[in-house]
């Protein structure tokens, strides 16, 4: 497996793996609402965005895309895997690597946990330091952790 920096002719195959992850794991976890909020927010030119920010990465197996991960600043924005990727340590290959782009300017990473991503943070050193709660449609309410990990 190789992590390597996202260009734009990779913008659809992205995309797909941000969809394919989010269809298959946020149901079990959240309404039918937060799925489709975050769908709508994964769109090509989002993805796009994050790929010209420089700060966009793929993690390749056979020179298939297999997951995903993005950073701002010290904030990391995204890590998706695909889900038959999932448990086979590809989620925390990604994360290595932001991390160590991160710590190059940051003492401290933090991130916004979905709920099923929490336990893999925390055990990789994430602490809880707050809540969010972000109104959606039909009165449902999307809730995540807010958590940070000092880099040394």
């Amino acid at each position: 497996m190789e992590y390597i920096t996202a260009i734009p002719d990779m913008a659809d195959a992205i995309r797909n793996v941000l969809h394919t992850t989010i269809k298959a794991v946020y149901p079990k976890y959240y309404p039918k609402e937060v799925s489709d909020f975050f769908c709508r927010h994964h769109s090509k030119e989002h993805v796009l965005e994050g790929i010209t920010s420089g700060h966009m990465g793929v993690l390749m197996d056979s020179g298939a895309i297999v997951g995903t991960g993005c950073y701002d600043g010290s904030h990391i924005t995204g890590v998706y895997v695909l889900p038959h990727c999932q448990k086979r340590g590809c989620g925390s290959w990604i994360m290595d690597c932001l991390e160590a782009e991160i710590r190059k300017k940051h003492d401290a990473a933090i991130l916004d946990a979905s709920l099923p991503a929490v336990r893999f943070y925390e055990h990789r050193g994430y602490k809880t330091v707050g809540h969010g709660i972000y109104e959606l449609e039909n009165d449902v309410k999307l809730v995540y952790e807010i958590m940070e990990r000092k880099l040394g």
